[in-house]
């Protein structure tokens, strides 16, 4: 059963672009995020139960945003997020993601309605790309961003959802634009960019509750309700 969006006087906007969080949101990976992370915390001699509970509350941002907290400095952090990249990526090259159900089709769904979709991750580009074509979804997208791709800032920094303003062209206001993500962080970027829907779906790390608390205009049990609340 999905769950509406709260009252308002003001229709729904004329969504020309998406732009959708992956792990969590159309990609499952079965908790890696977190094995991901004992194992960079391991390497760097760190106990990873210590830091589990920070790590939970903080997906969907910026890993290393992540670790710069957890670590202080710069060059652990740096390490830190290497090695995690590495673990995540041997993980992913070992099978263990796969599409959300109805991801790929709404996708395509939403492509067919004449909206452009981008994808967007906390992860670096590496991984992204490994994601991509564990998936086989190198050409599903006309754009796929990381944090590097919009100057360094992930979530919920903004900066991801209006580079894909900026570089699709795709909408002429930036509320023509939805966000859709599984996290917190994926709802105050979409906040925060203006876009005109901030979704978020259940299928991720964080609850119906917060996600409204931090923005989110719909609430959807998964990906797969998107084309429908849109219109």
């Amino acid at each position: 059963m999905s769950h509406p969006a709260p009252e308002t006087n003001h229709p729904t906007p004329d969504i020309r672009l998406v732009v959708l969080d992956m792990a969590g949101t159309t990609v499952a990976d079965g908790g890696l995020v977190e094995q991901a992370f004992a194992a960079a915390a391991r390497r760097l001699g760190a106990d990873p139960a210590a830091m589990l509970d920070y790590v939970r509350a903080t997906m969907g941002e910026s890993k290393i945003s992540v670790f710069r907290h957890l670590f202080g400095d710069e060059a652990t952090a740096q390490q830190a997020n290497q090695a995690f990249e590495e673990a995540y990526a041997g993980l992913v090259d070992g099978g263990r993601v796969s599409a959300l159900p109805g991801a790929r089709e709404t996708i395509e769904k939403l492509t067919a309605q004449g909206r452009t979709v981008v994808l967007t991750t906390g992860f670096a580009r590496p991984t992204q790309d490994a994601i991509l074509t564990a998936l086989g979804w190198r050409d599903l997208v006309p754009l796929t961003l990381c944090p590097a791709d919009a100057g360094g800032r992930g979530r919920p920094y903004p900066d991801m959802v209006l580079t894909a303003f900026l570089r699709t062209g795709a909408a002429d206001d930036v509320r023509q634009i939805a966000v859709v993500g599984d996290t917190s962080y994926d709802m105050l970027s979409g906040v925060r960019a203006g876009a005109g829907v901030v979704a978020g779906v259940l299928t991720g790390a964080h609850g119906a509750d917060a996600l409204r608390a931090s923005g989110a205009t719909h609430v959807l049990d998964s990906v797969a309700e998107l084309p429908g609340a849109l219109g």
